[in-house]
């Protein structure tokens, strides 16, 4: 069996979008296992490792049968198994709305244009910035989405120089920033992009305001 047939899988699951322009609706996560980053602030750790091997046939039929218009491929980092970019186009095929939560460190060249691509752009704070593909951002359309996670003023003014640095208002229109849960508070990040003027959204994690933080499959 081929590489491409098979993923390693750790959930799949039925929710609500937590974050991004699609917060609030029903999805269908898909969840792999395996990231090769360890950001200082991960929340899914658990899906670093274990996980089961499944026919990439079968990631599929169980994802259409919860019946959610919207799919999302996660992680751990979805990219780093080849089976994922076959996966997402076979879910556009479906006439599924796909996303595709990435880490901004693979290449997201293969993934389908059709995927709604929502890549992290890590800030120093992670501990992984220096692992940023910058050529990623050649592939990234105004229905894609770019995400910074910050968790000091120090990550919010890395983010201001590379917002404007990189000219992202440019590349797509939806520019996410979102405060690691408990360390950074959101007013304060407010009063930073208003004082700054900078065409950003900010958004809350909302699973994390409905259940506890620890609550995994939500």
């Amino acid at each position: 069996m081929a590489k491409e047939d098979t993923l390693v899988i750790h959930e799949i699951y039925s929710s609500i979008q937590g974050e991004s322009t699609f917060a609030g609706l029903p999805c269908t996560f898909v969840r792999t296992t395996g990231c090769n980053l360890r950001c200082t602030w991960c929340d899914t750790p658990q899906a670093f490792y274990g996980g089961t091997r499944m026919p990439r046939a079968d990631v599929l039929a169980r994802a259409l049968a919860t019946g959610t218009e919207l799919v999302e491929l996660t992680g751990g980092e979805p990219l780093l198994q080849p089976g994922v970019a076959v996966l997402l186009r076979e879910l556009c095929d479906a006439g599924r709305t796909v996303l595709l939560e990435t880490s901004g460190e693979a290449d997201v060249s293969p993934v389908d244009a059709r995927v709604h691509k929502i890549m992290d752009l890590k800030a120093p704070g992670s501990g992984e910035s220096s692992k940023n593909r910058w050529s990623n951002l050649e592939h990234i359309t105004p229905a894609d989405e770019l995400k910074f996670v910050l968790a000091t003023r120090e990550d919010y003014e890395w983010m201001r120089e590379t917002v404007r640095t990189r000219q992202l208002p440019q590349r797509t229109p939806n520019l996410l920033v979102s405060t690691v849960f408990g360390r950074l508070a959101a007013k304060d990040v407010v009063a930073w992009v208003l004082a700054d003027k900078l065409p950003v959204r900010v958004q809350l994690q909302m699973h994390k305001y409905i259940w506890p933080p620890d609550t995994v499959g939500v």
